[in-house]
């Protein structure tokens, strides 16, 4: 459940962007050495497994000494696995689960001169920052990618929880569907998992026995890209490149690319002017990407990317950018006007072309 709680409180959360840069710098230190908390097995081929790319992409890049927990739960337990890897030398913390936010608050003003990384996140301190990513960019993406593809009009999205990070994400896939095939759908099942591939799999089969012929998810296994590949139809990954899971059905993926952000903290952290702040950046900082189209993509589809992708870089394309109407024809957000960063994290209805109920 690391991320149902986390945009519940989106509203907090945006209450804390306005601090970025607000707290002292952390004091320089030479020898670094970081740890690593994770909600999962690093072997999950999602969520737990792209922050773990990007652990041993800092180990690379930035020459540091890392360590990590897996399968932390969301109790005081997260709070004495922080407190091992403090008392094992570690100088930097870093928690990849909302869950842990009040445990690594609790521990971060224990340890003034320890510090604390919490993903997704709203509370801050003198010691302790939050991140994120703007995945939504990737996810739009994605969404040109299926449109051109289906045949049947009918794409699937095998989702996790109805909660704002979730529905902005099947939000900016419906747009980027709609934005190359404007009569298109997209159908939503809610799992209620995050890592549960029986049943997310079996998800995905029920939108497939609806004429579905793309699956896309907010899941962190591949076992929605393995149904699809058993129907031989096609499919839109998440959270990591899943072709190796699904090769006969996999197009592409929004993923992660947790490294870099890794190493300028780190290195902020070396050099003494490392700041807390509220981190939420896009593909412009590299955090998020959309993974290489496979042979499985449709014709004309990198070019269609790419032409977006330049759009999105230079600031041209917003995604979340007026004329935008709701389920009911509504319009909600107005020609030449733009959704707030407030607006987005706490996004509580979908846009016209999905077809699916939030609570």
């Amino acid at each position: 459940m690391q991320r149902v709680l986390a945009v519940m409180v989106a509203i907090a959360f945006v209450l804390g962007l306005t601090a970025v840069g607000c707290s002292k710098s952390g004091a320089k230190s030479d020898k670094i050495k970081v740890g690593f908390v994770y909600i999962g097995p690093i072997g999950d081929g999602g969520w737990t497994y792209a922050h773990d790319e990007g652990r041993r992409f800092l180990e690379k890049e930035a020459g540091v000494e890392t360590k990590y927990k897996e399968n932390v739960p969301e109790s005081p337990a997260a709070e004495k696995v922080m407190e091992d890897m403090i008392s094992q030398g570690c100088n930097v913390i870093i928690g990849t689960s909302f869950g842990y936010m009040d445990y690594m608050e609790n521990v971060a003003k224990r340890h003034p001169d320890v510090t604390f990384l919490h993903c997704a996140g709203y509370k801050t301190g003198k010691n302790m920052g939050t991140f994120f990513g703007r995945i939504y960019q990737a996810r739009y993406l994605s969404g040109i990618v299926a449109g051109m593809k289906t045949k049947a009009g009918k794409i699937g999205y095998v989702a996790a929880y109805e909660i704002p990070e979730v529905v902005r994400g099947i939000n900016a896939f419906t747009l980027g569907v709609r934005s190359v095939n404007p009569k298109a759908v997209v159908k939503v099942k809610w799992t209620h998992t995050w890592y549960d591939p029986a049943k997310e799999k079996d998800a995905a089969k029920a939108l497939l026995d609806e004429g579905v012929d793309v699956i896309a998810q907010h899941q962190d296994t591949a076992g929605p890209q393995q149904a699809a590949e058993e129907r031989n139809v096609w499919s839109i990954g998440y959270n990591t490149d899943m072709n190796s899971k699904a090769p006969k059905a996999y197009m592409t993926a929004p993923i992660w690319n947790w490294g870099p952000y890794y190493v300028r903290q780190i290195k902020a952290v070396k050099d003494g002017s490392w700041k807390s702040e509220s981190y939420w950046g896009g593909m412009n900082d590299d955090i998020v990407r959309l993974a290489p189209l496979t042979a499985n993509a449709p014709e004309g589809a990198k070019d269609a990317v790419d032409k977006v992708t330049k759009e999105i870089l230079t600031g041209a394309q917003k995604v979340f950018q007026g004329p935008l109407k709701d389920q009911t024809g509504a319009v909600k957000v107005k020609d030449g006007e733009m959704m707030s960063d407030g607006d987005m994290l706490k996004f509580d209805w979908f846009v016209e072309g999905v077809e699916g109920k939030i609570k």
